[in-house]
């Protein structure tokens, strides 16, 4: 079988993780071009791995190079764009999370690939982790029975990455957006994939960048990056099975310790992800709570590089696509009513 050859647009700290996933699987794929519009970047990156084919302007590369697959690792308002040259120009694109910066531009990215007969997965990588698995094998026995209440929590005390992150034109929002997407995309594909139906949210931005370090005020990492992004985020989600969702997502936020747990509560058992993995229930008139064997914590170590596997087999026919297009749509559906309802101060229904 000749192999798949690769692409990557945008060299920043998520594509190194892309790029890893790829080596892991060197026997289906080679990484052959690389595009960033930073040109020393971009050479840095090719050096490192190895890359001849350098481009920094995407068009140009789907012209010059005939390309399978390619990896959208840009900052989020660059997705739509890339995703899109790429795929008309005959790739199978994964793209990094959020799909876009709203609704409307995920749509025209699926209606795309739908129109070119190219897959377009969307990079929620929580749906590749270890505790996923572990929890989906549970609920797939109907260990839970139906699951009508989730919380899913990813608080930050300071911890904004800096940059582009900080910069709502180019990210299209803060913690919401950038944190909130996984834990909200992981409840949802382990509660079967429902379809939202209304949305109630508040945003705040009462913090800022600009917190104290080490015992003494720092500035903002992204330099003179502008920072215009919401701190914290809370919402209520609706789905059209009955499940209630609350979601809580902040860079910077009062706390004691930075929070990252993610709650179900079903008719025959909850759970709690907070690292490990442990399911409430009940056996022979006793409340039992119960701790799967082995480690069941989320684990980096093989996460992306599940990821890349999956999206290549999919490629390639020997497996499914776990991170559908449709999906990321709806993801996106979910953020923009959040955004809109924190705007307003009033709930907002989710029309498909």
């Amino acid at each position: 079988m000749e192999k798949l050859k690769v692409g990557i647009i945008g060299t920043g700290g998520i594509s190194h993780n892309h790029m890893a996933g790829y080596r892991t699987i060197a026997d289906k794929c080679d990484v052959v071009a690389a595009c960033d519009i930073d040109e020393k970047k971009l050479n840095a990156y090719c050096d490192r791995y190895e890359i001849e084919s350098r481009y920094t302007d995407y068009n140009i590369m789907m012209q010059a190079e005939k390309l399978d697959c390619v990896s959208v690792c840009t900052w989020n308002s660059a997705h739509k764009g890339a995703t899109i040259a790429a795929l008309r120009g005959g790739a199978n694109v994964l793209c990094e999370k959020p799909m876009a910066m709203n609704a409307a531009e995920a749509l025209e990215m699926q209606r795309v690939a739908e129109e070119t007969g190219k897959l377009l997965q969307v990079g929620f990588v929580r749906r590749f982790g270890n505790d996923a698995a572990c929890l989906k094998n549970f609920i797939d026995a109907g260990v839970f029975g139906d699951i009508y209440y989730a919380k899913a929590t990813y608080l930050r005390r300071n911890g904004c990455p800096g940059g582009w992150f900080g910069d709502k034109e180019r990210s299209g929002g803060g913690p919401l957006i950038d944190l909130g997407v996984h834990v909200i995309d992981l409840v949802r594909y382990l509660g079967g994939s429902p379809r939202a139906v209304s949305a109630f949210g508040s945003t705040y931005d009462n913090l800022g960048p600009n917190r104290a370090g080490g015992g003494s005020a720092t500035w903002y990492a992204g330099g003179f990056d502008k920072y215009s992004v919401e701190d914290f985020t809370t919402a209520l989600v609706k789905f059209d099975n009955g499940l209630t969702l609350l979601v809580e997502a902040s860079f910077n936020l009062n706390i004691k310790k930075d929070i990252g747990n993610i709650e179900l509560f079903g008719t025959k058992a909850g759970c709690r992800i907070d690292p490990e993995v442990e399911i409430y229930t009940q056996l022979a008139d006793r409340f039992v709570d119960v701790q799967p064997y082995g480690s069941t914590a989320l684990s980096f170590n093989g996460l992306f590089e599940n990821e890349i596997k999956g999206f290549i087999n999919a490629v390639l026919g020997i497996g499914p696509c776990r991170a559908p297009a449709e999906d990321g749509v709806e993801l996106m559906r979910i953020i923009d009513a959040i955004y809109l309802s924190a705007k307003t101060g009033k709930s907002v229904d989710i029309s498909v």
